[in-house]
């Protein structure tokens, strides 16, 4: 590879304009001739700059609504020759290509075209053609070419240009290369992944994922491993589109459990009620409904507040002074809200380390998303649980049928134990968990673990019984024996929700009906691993 290579003629596309005269400004002071296309050369010419139209290199207009534009050797040969080549040379001076030393495209706005809901016509029309190519050609010969994909990047090159008298330096332009590659990949696989959804391929031959970096981490789960936080650019609400307002930076385990804490509450909508999630290592471990935020905050932080020291906290509303006040009484790591008033955020100000997150809004719960894990030598690929049952789906199989306030409370208990890592067994009582049992390898241990955070929690309130008494049950998959729901019963539940499914539903029927339970099935089972 050559060294410092002098750039003496740029070629600028872009469909995001953003800072491109500055930049094409500073490029012409440094005494590069401009090549522009389109909307691009217009605006260049408006600020008053000498440009050349691409048109003019290749010696054919702009067709076919701009879909032929700069796929032609005048453009291509011009990134393509390597300048040390004898043959390539020669080959440029008969056909009178001239070298390209540097190329700026940023590409059409296809994944915002998807991301605003545009019909299958329209997002083809934003698939750029031109511009991957001109980009893969100048990243593939970046011994000789400079390529500029990110808006980024534009004081940089004027930077590198200054640093050594209008040339490059290879280190830069192979960083250059690899984030342009990484642009073109990412866009293909925006493309792929919606036609597959557009055409109704569930599991496509190939599939491909791709993320814009967001910030690199301190370190990963723990501080021997390394780590960077990546967005996916769908711009749905949560803990990669939120504003952070105060305290240091996001760790690892921070995002993780904040994106948790987040996809919680916003199975409550806001014009319900207000509502709060309390999470630690990933789980809840405390939810709960209230008159007001503070309300909810205090009935969750009373299902185990042990736990929800250090935890992540979740609201469905914007935060206020009160909530705030009740929030900052214990060490928090982060809260995530829709928003905040300026007296909530006057009280969090106090509290430098405590992270203060709002996201505008609450994330869609029944919108269409993958879920994606990495194993050996692949990926798990699947649809986002976005199961919901209603009233009507619910099936009453016990000889009691459950009370009004009883239905309330176990589709409370089963939204919860959607969020919780199986074997999940969540108590509620009156809007409000009261014991949650979460990641045993038996679901009579969750059972058990669960009634006895109720009856610590009873205890440490001074109150005469456990606040298992009265609540109901929910089990996010079938109980494949009656101890697990025995084990409920005992601890003083009197409603159960599962989802049936069991070679002994009889089994565990009778149970139920012998403890006096109302129990019923949902036909959906809720594993989350």
């Amino acid at each position: 590879m050559t060294d410092l290579t002098p750039v003496r003629r740029a070629l600028l596309s872009v469909s995001d304009k953003t800072g491109l005269v500055e930049f094409a400004s500073g490029l012409a002071g440094r005494g590069v001739e401009l090549l522009s296309t389109g909307g691009s050369a217009g605006m260049l010419r408006k600020a008053g700059l000498e440009v050349r139209d691409v048109a003019e290199v290749t010696g054919f207009p702009e067709m076919m609504d701009g879909r032929v534009k700069t796929l032609h050797p005048g453009v291509h040969g011009g990134l393509l020759a390597l300048r040390d080549n004898e043959d390539h040379v020669a080959a440029m001076h008969e056909h009178g290509i001239g070298a390209i030393d540097l190329l700026v495209v940023n590409l059409y706005p296809f994944e915002q075209t998807v991301a605003r809901g545009a019909d299958y016509a329209t997002c083809i029309e934003n698939i750029d053609i031109g511009g991957p190519a001109m980009i893969r050609a100048a990243a593939k010969n970046h011994a000789f070419v400079t390529v500029v994909v990110d808006v980024e990047d534009y004081d940089k090159v004027l930077g590198d240009l200054d640093q050594h008298d209008g040339a490059t330096c290879p280190k830069f332009r192979k960083k250059l290369a690899q984030r342009a590659y990484a642009r073109t990949a990412a866009y293909d696989a925006a493309v792929s992944t919606w036609m597959a959804g557009a055409i109704g391929d569930p599991a496509p031959r190939r599939r491909a994922f791709a993320g814009t970096l967001s910030q690199t981490l301190r370190y990963g789960e723990n501080p021997h491993q390394g780590a960077a936080f990546y967005t996916d650019g769908l711009g749905r609400p949560g803990v990669a589109t939120a504003v952070q307002h105060q305290g240091k930076e996001l760790s690892y385990n921070n995002i993780n459990d904040t994106d948790a804490a987040y996809e919680l509450i916003s199975e409550f909508r806001p014009e319900d009620g207000p509502a709060c999630a309390i999470i630690k290592h990933a789980n809840p471990s405390g939810v709960a409904r209230g008159a007001t935020l503070a309300e909810a905050y205090s009935r969750a932080f009373d299902c185990d507040r042990t736990s929800a020291f250090g935890g992540i906290i979740a609201l469905n509303q914007a935060l206020d002074a009160e909530t705030a006040q009740e929030i900052a009484g214990i060490f928090t790591e982060v809260v995530i809200a829709p928003g905040a008033d300026q007296a909530a955020k006057a009280v969090f100000a106090k509290k430098k380390n405590l992270r203060l997150l709002t996201t505008e809004r609450l994330a869609n719960p029944g919108r269409a998303l993958l879920s994606i894990r990495q194993v050996s030598g692949g990926y798990l690929v699947q649809d986002k649980d976005n199961g919901h049952i209603s009233p009507a789906d619910l099936k009453v199989v016990s000889k009691r049928a459950p009370t009004e306030r009883e239905v309330a409370d176990l589709r409370f208990a089963w939204t919860v134990a959607k969020h919780v890592k199986s074997n999940a067994i969540v108590y509620v009582n009156d809007g409000a968990t009261v014991g949650v049992g979460a990641g045993q390898m038996s679901r009579v241990d969750s059972s058990t673990i669960a009634a006895l955070k109720a009856d610590r929690m009873a205890k440490e309130c001074d109150l005469p019984e456990s606040l298992a008494r009265g609540s109901v049950v929910a089990s996010d998959a079938f109980f494949p024996f009656a101890d697990g729901l025995l084990a409920a019963a005992g601890a003083g539940a009197t409603a159960v929700i599962q989802p049936g499914g069991s070679m002994r539903d009889e089994e565990v029927i009778a149970a139920a009906d012998g403890a006096g339970l109302a129990m019923v099935f949902t036909g959906m089972r809720h594993f989350r691993h």
